[in-house]
């Protein structure tokens, strides 16, 4: 079953054409990740596929049925860490986890173990400003895990993960495939896309 397709997807900034015609699927337990060079429209297909942009035309679908992020049903089914993720600024980062389990009925794993997991906790009782960049990034990554998922969108989750947190990164995304999700990232970490991907994605080549 596609739980994403993509067709003659296409954005625009003026007269600069960012997207032309994108055109892919990607299935429940695969990972299709996003190649290109720097500048080529990686994070605005990601963030076309999230609803954080409005393509200019075509049309992006799971099981049939149009994504849009206003829609609870979309909001259900798909989890995102893109580059630019607000966190609650009030919020510890347990506080911050345990609102979006909550809000998302539940349905994810338990915060705790996912605290664990991504080494996150010593850190439980700070706020997010507090966190360092590489803190933040596996933040953004457990604000999916706490939540019921059928489609995950990455951008470059590498970024700001050490080897040792990479080679984590690369067995979360085979269990996540194992699972049935269906994984949409951007990457350019080679020997990530080499153990993980079924689709690759060429833009802007």
């Amino acid at each position: 079953m596609e739980a994403l397709n993509v067709r003659g997807l296409r954005r625009s900034f003026g007269e600069l054409v960012v997207l032309d015609d994108v055109t892919f699927a990607v299935e429940a337990g695969q990972v299709g990740v996003v190649m290109g060079p720097n500048g080529s429209g990686k994070t605005t297909l990601l963030r076309c596929v999230v609803g954080a942009e409005r393509p200019d035309d075509g049309e992006i679908t799971s099981g049939g049925k149009r994504l849009d992020e206003a829609d609870p049903w979309t909001r259900s089914i798909l989890a995102a860490a893109l580059d630019d993720i607000d966190f609650f600024p009030d919020l510890s980062v347990v506080e911050h986890l345990d609102l979006l389990a909550m809000a998302h009925g539940g349905g994810g794993e338990p915060v705790g173990e996912v605290l664990t997991e991504l080494g996150l906790d010593r850190a439980r009782d700070q706020l997010p400003a507090t966190l360092s960049s590489g803190q933040r990034r596996r933040l953004a990554l457990a604000s999916c895990f706490v939540r019921p998922r059928r489609l995950l969108i990455l951008d470059e989750p590498e970024q700001r993960l050490d080897a040792r947190g990479r080679a984590w990164l690369a067995d979360r995304l085979l269990r996540e495939k194992a699972s049935g999700v269906a994984v949409l990232m951007a990457s350019h970490d080679a020997e990530l896309i080499d153990a993980v991907t079924d689709v690759r994605i060429e833009i802007g080549a």
